[in-house]
């Protein structure tokens, strides 16, 4: 049975048989449908307010990369890229689709990747009509013209309700994201949490780009000025890529997903933004606090009687989220795509507090900060943290990168020196002490940082003046427009030399630690580029 509206579309290729078909709804019949199915609430900000279930984020230990002749000698397998068997993969989608069939089931055609020569055509098929309509804000929305013949290339097949027995099927436990690139699938169950969606075909696109079309895919956000220059935000969850990118003085290209062609150009692989949402507020982050409207999803936020949000509430989760279709921002870049790269930050949140807060790094630097992918956690984000604790993420990403680190770090290098970028190193994080004793860096002082980087103003004042960092070796800068010069030097906002040092050699000594994995992959300029101690 096909929805009235739609087109005349079958799914029995996909082995899903006599479902009621719900295809390309609009975001608003997505939305009222899910509250009348009880599935939801209204905000009182319009948007949608789900909860995802048991899963709140990700679960990296259940994502899978069938081993097949595509994947066995191209995929860094281990923890991140786990190996998932052929023949179980078929079994195990076999139960999936009999799952769906003779059920309601949420069709939406859209593709990935605003330029259209690296275009990526999918079809989404949900269980669940919110989460359909997260994948209408995430990914890129065809024109009416263009769906009449449509042809997807990749498929992405999400049953939150179906539970896997992991004795038979395969899989750690009932929850699974499992990435075909034979049979060109995405097979998700056992989690409501959307993210997965978008991770699944971002993780996809990870492999097909380099591999397949050498263009460099990366996590991050992007934005573009008035003079066309392109600047680059890379960081992991909770370092402000997201908010740093959202200025307004420049055009948003994307908050989360990029690649970068040989032709120098940016593009945006999605269509919407998904922020965590923790301890929001209108004055911080007003075009975020702007976009929670009508056509958004909030997830596991809390409510009180009368729908208001309260952002500051962590009852659920620390990662509470929005997700928005990116015109839900008025600042964008149309088309998705920026030219003339100029400035990369990398966003690091240190909890350690003896990161500068803005500093700039040479090529190698550059390539070791990128492979080792800082930040810190602290207290109430993971069950049994209670002081800061060094995490590192390769790339700035590494659950969604299939390849090995360094083939990545190798492309990035090779594309900031054509492209005469200059990077920074940015720390968003603790100042005047860690975590608990110190306090998070000023966002205003952030953006200012930022500003000066861009414009030129912050290298013009520094000229050869930077200062060398004695334990990173980074270059940090002396003075900065619209910055108090106290604040630019982490080791004077401490008052206690010995303490700051003490704690900067115990983080310098965590990224030896780590980057051991990725030394004998490592040329001489990048090994240069670590801590001096």
């Amino acid at each position: 049975m096909i929805d009235s509206k739609a087109k005349s579309i079958s799914l029995d290729n996909l082995g899903i048989k006599n479902a009621t078909i719900r295809y390309q709804l609009s975001s608003d019949e997505l939305h009222d449908i899910t509250i009348d199915k009880e599935l939801g609430q209204e905000s009182s900000l319009g948007a949608l307010a789900i909860n995802t279930g048991e899963f709140t984020g990700r679960s990296p230990e259940d994502r899978f990369i069938v081993k097949d002749d595509i994947t066995k000698d191209q995929v860094w397998w281990g923890k991140i890229n786990i190996p998932f068997d052929s023949e179980k993969f078929d079994k195990l989608y076999d139960k999936v689709t009999d799952y769906l069939s003779s059920k309601e089931v949420f069709v939406r055609d859209s593709y990935v990747c605003a330029d259209d020569n690296y275009r990526l055509n999918i079809r989404v098929v949900n269980e669940l009509p919110w989460s359909n309509m997260f994948a209408y804000n995430m990914f890129l929305r065809p024109e009416e013209e263009e769906l009449k013949n449509f042809k997807p290339e990749w498929t992405v097949i999400n049953a939150p309700g179906f539970m896997a027995d992991p004795e038979v099927d395969g899989t750690r436990q009932h929850n699974f994201a499992i990435l075909n690139f034979s049979k060109k699938i995405a097979l998700i169950g056992g989690t409501g949490y959307t993210g997965e969606i978008k991770k699944g075909i971002f993780s996809a696109l990870n492999f097909i780009l380099p591999v397949f079309k050498n263009t460099l895919p990366m996590h991050c956000s992007a934005n573009v000025g008035k003079e066309g220059d392109t600047a680059i935000f890379f960081g992991l969850s909770g370092t402000g890529k997201t908010t740093l990118s959202a200025d307004p003085d420049r055009k948003l290209i994307g908050d989360d997903e990029h690649g970068w062609t040989n032709e120098n150009t940016i593009f945006n692989f999605e269509g919407g933004c998904y922020a965590k949402v923790i301890d929001l507020t209108e004055e911080k982050e007003p075009d975020i606090y702007h976009a929670i409207k009508r056509g958004a999803i909030l997830e596991n936020v809390i409510m009180d009687e009368n729908d208001v949000v309260d952002f500051f509430d962590t009852t659920i989760t620390q990662n509470t989220r929005v997700s928005y279709p990116i015109y839900h921002i008025d600042n964008i870049q149309p088309g998705s795509i920026g030219k003339n790269p100029k400035n990369i930050f990398f966003l690091t949140a240190d909890a350690f507090g003896v990161l500068p807060p803005i500093s700039k790094l040479t090529p190698g630097q550059a390539a070791y900060h990128f492979i080792s992918g800082y930040t810190a956690k602290v207290a109430g984000t993971e069950a049994g943290i209670d002081e800061p604790k060094p995490s590192f993420s390769a790339c700035f990403g590494a659950p969604f990168m299939p390849l090995h680190p360094t083939r990545y770090a190798e492309m990035l290098s090779k594309k900031m020196q054509e492209a005469g970028v200059t990077v920074w190193l940015v720390n968003t994080g603790w100042t005047g002490g860690p975590y608990g004793v110190g306090h998070r860096m000023a966002l205003k002082y952030t953006r200012a940082m930022i500003a000066a980087a861009i414009d030129g103003s912050l290298e013009e004042a520094n000229k050869d003046n930077y200062h060398t960092h004695s334990v990173f070796g980074v270059q940090q800068p002396r003075v900065c427009p619209n910055v108090p010069t106290d604040v630019l030097s982490p080791r004077k906002t401490w008052n206690n030399d010995e303490k700051y040092y003490q704690t900067a050699h115990k983080l310098a000594n965590s990224f030896k630690e780590n980057f051991k994995k990725f030394e004998e992959y490592a040329n001489e300029e990048i090994m240069k580029g670590g801590p001096l101690v």
